[in-house]
């Protein structure tokens, strides 16, 4: 005969039993991959709701213990996330309560939190907006009073190779000394001409979308200062890469390009000077790749915040 469980019946509990082979400590045990809603506010006041993927976690320092209690983070995961926007102070208070149902076993915490956010950007020209989608990152973690917090997002940006615009602008000069001859009278009108064909500009630089990746540690315990921190990036390369194109916003966006020819270097130091600056920032590291359209492989730099000068 098929027993059906009761409210008062005792379920066994096999995570909490000791185990002749479950000897030793473990770093981290818990659940990843979540799907979790999760509501966002990039420090623009504009709150928006999305999908996550959560990672939970605890470690386990108890040896003779053979797991840990999955259920009571995911539940507490649940109930935190449902409860309103994330904060940086709320993420704490989730990390102690994860310690506090594992009294015992554990005494380090981390969750992990990605998704998407949605921005509306104005084009350079038109009266038009589109939408911008960055991938959000938060790694936290707590281990007694030292909590830590990452977050860690993407930034497309276009990049024009200061090389290459300077051969293509040599070519363009022969190519000019070959159609005109010296000595010849020149027609202004005739010249303009020429530079608007194919025949007159017969070289142009090479340039790809590019991505820079920051990671950075805020200051305080409030809302995530991030969408300041993304305009100050893409204001700073000067060439973040657009939603809704007209040809108006096109030609302003060439002419950015041109106004901004930089080699990875240059846009890593870019970001690094931005970033410096922004006082929401207690740390950062930053990766930038330029996928090349002259190469099969990326240009890449890194940097990250330089540490103050001491006295003398």
């Amino acid at each position: 005969m098929y027993i059906h469980d009761s409210p008062t019946r005792l379920l066994p509990d096999v995570a909490s039993q000791e185990h002749a082979l479950a000897i030793g400590t473990l770093d981290w045990v818990g659940m990843d991959g979540m799907e979790m809603p999760v509501a966002f506010d990039a420090g623009d006041g504009d709150i928006r709701s999305t999908g996550a993927r959560v990672g939970a976690f605890v470690n386990l320092n108890k040896p003779e213990a053979r797991g840990i209690h999955m259920s009571r983070l995911y539940l507490l995961v649940s109930d935190a996330l449902s409860a309103g926007p994330l904060t940086i102070g709320g993420i704490r208070a989730l990390l102690e309560s994860f310690l506090a149902s594992h009294e015992g076993l554990s005494d380090h915490a981390r969750i992990t939190i990605g998704f998407e956010h949605l921005v509306r950007r104005k084009s350079l020209r038109s009266e038009n907006s589109g939408w911008r989608a960055y991938p959000i990152t938060i790694d936290a973690t707590l281990s007694g009073d030292a909590f830590r917090i990452e977050i860690t997002t993407d930034v497309l940006y276009s990049s024009t190779c200061p090389a290459s615009a300077a051969l293509s602008r040599q070519l363009i000069q022969d190519n000019f000394a070959k159609t005109f001859s010296a000595g010849e009278p020149l027609d202004r009108e005739t010249i303009l001409a020429w530079l608007g064909t194919e025949q007159g500009i017969v070289a142009t630089p090479h340039a790809q979308r590019s991505t820079a990746t920051i990671r950075v540690r805020p200051v305080g315990e409030g809302v995530f200062p991030l969408i300041g921190m993304i305009d100050n990036v893409e204001s700073a390369l000067g060439t973040p890469v657009q939603t809704a194109v007209k040809r108006a916003d096109e030609q302003a966006f060439a002419l950015a390009n041109g106004q901004n020819l930089m080699f990875c270097e240059d846009a890593a130091r870019r970001i690094q000077k931005a970033l410096e600056a922004d006082p929401n920032i207690a740390d950062f590291h930053l990766r930038v790749a330029h996928h090349e359209s002259l190469h099969p492989h990326d240009a890449v730099a890194f940097a990250s915040k330089v540490p103050p000068k001491t006295p003398g």
